[in-house]
């Protein structure tokens, strides 16, 4: 993939997000079927941030008022979600107002911005339980599960500690990605998605295959996200423990992917007919991919960059939707949650916004929140 290309991708996809400004409108988007039409989903859902996560990476890298202005509200938004009664906001805080609140901060230095980040570190770290040494996830009755998708949402609390100057938030960050290297990525590489711990001990209960085929299985899109979120730990604390297990996984990662280099929804299927690809699960991992080569030894630079690159030329030349203007979506054929039939074969927003911030980091994009 050389120069040329990446700036091509990159011009248009600025044409394509400045469009999508106009379609979506006001709408908090999450997922759009068959129509094309991105749905409008409560701004409590997790998935709340990358839209205008997506905005505010395009304004920095072109500089351009538009996609400020769609973007400059969407933190006051979401922290309205503080003020209610805590069954709506839980781990996922960090893909919430890392994109929005952060990201604004570091590019514009406003200083609501740093608060509203700061607010959601403290809920996020309030989250810990010390017995077992993890971040509880989600709400109800589900005290002592912790899901491999919340090594994400870690760097929020790693931004809060450097902000500050309190190492308290990183060490509940640093402390919950050793537990989930314990109990979370397994020998091979692989991961579980959810654990549980017995809440008021800490002993760890049992797995549970959550969004993948069974607990034994590989859910693709979770295995994405411990690829960048150990990256991302590592980048924070120069630790060889969180690279070498970022590194495990995305070995697994590459050498379990199809030939086209878009994952199906879980690794371990017994059969692949019929079932649905995941273009978000290959958006995430490009990306981490991307951290994980500059963070390694020159030598070995090329095995995650090269493997970036046929990712995120697959997902360019036959997941887009450059061909149909009126796609209010970018990437097509992900999946949410197939053993809950939801979301199947579909556009999500967080494949969309992960893609877009690979592409601008091939183009020389620096600033990270992840």
């Amino acid at each position: 993939m050389d120069a040329a290309y990446k700036a091509d991708i990159m011009k248009r996809l600025e044409a394509k997000v400045e469009r999508m400004i106009g379609q979506i409108g006001p709408k908090s988007p999450h997922r759009a079927g068959a129509d094309g039409k991105y749905d409008d989903a409560d701004t409590s859902w997790w998935t709340s941030g990358f839209w205008p996560g997506m905005l505010w990476v395009m304004y920095d890298v072109t500089g351009r008022n538009p996609f400020r202005q769609a973007a400059w509200r969407w933190d006051e938004e979401l922290e309205r979600w503080f003020a209610r009664d805590g069954e709506f906001l839980h781990h996922d805080v960090g893909f919430q107002f890392l994109s929005t609140a952060v990201l604004k901060y570091k590019i514009t230095g406003d200083a609501d911005g740093r608060r509203r980040g700061l607010r959601a570190a403290d809920y996020l770290a309030s989250r810990f339980n010390p017995a077992g040494q993890f971040i509880r996830a989600w709400n109800g009755d589900m005290v002592g599960w912790a899901i491999i998708d919340c090594m994400m949402n870690l760097s929020l609390l790693f931004w809060a500690s450097e902000e500050t100057g309190d190492p308290r938030y990183r060490h509940i960050a640093v402390r919950h990605a050793e537990t989930a290297i314990r109990h979370s990525v397994r020998e091979d590489g692989s991961v579980n998605h959810i654990v549980s711990f017995d809440p008021e001990t800490g002993a760890f209960i049992e797995s549970f295959g959550g969004q993948g085929l069974a607990p034994d299985s590989s859910w693709s899109r979770g295995t994405a996200w411990a690829l960048y979120g150990f990256a991302n730990t590592y980048r924070h604390t120069g630790d060889e423990r969180f690279l070498t297990t970022a590194k495990r996984i995305a070995h697994y990662f590459i050498a379990a992917l199809p030939e086209d280099g878009v994952p199906y929804w879980d690794f371990r299927l017994e059969s692949l007919e019929g079932e649905p690809r995941d273009s978000s699960a290959a958006a995430i991992a490009a990306s981490g991919l991307l951290e994980i080569a500059e963070a390694v030894p020159a030598g070995e630079k090329r095995l995650y960059a090269d493997a970036a690159e046929r990712i995120l030329a697959s997902l360019t030349e036959r997941y887009a939707t450059w061909d149909r203007p009126e796609h209010e979506a970018i990437l097509l054929h992900g999946t949410g949650h197939k053993p809950g039939n939801a979301n199947i074969d579909v556009s999500l927003i967080y494949g969309d916004y992960f893609y877009v911030e690979a592409f601008a980091k091939l183009n020389g994009w620096k600033r990270r929140v992840y």
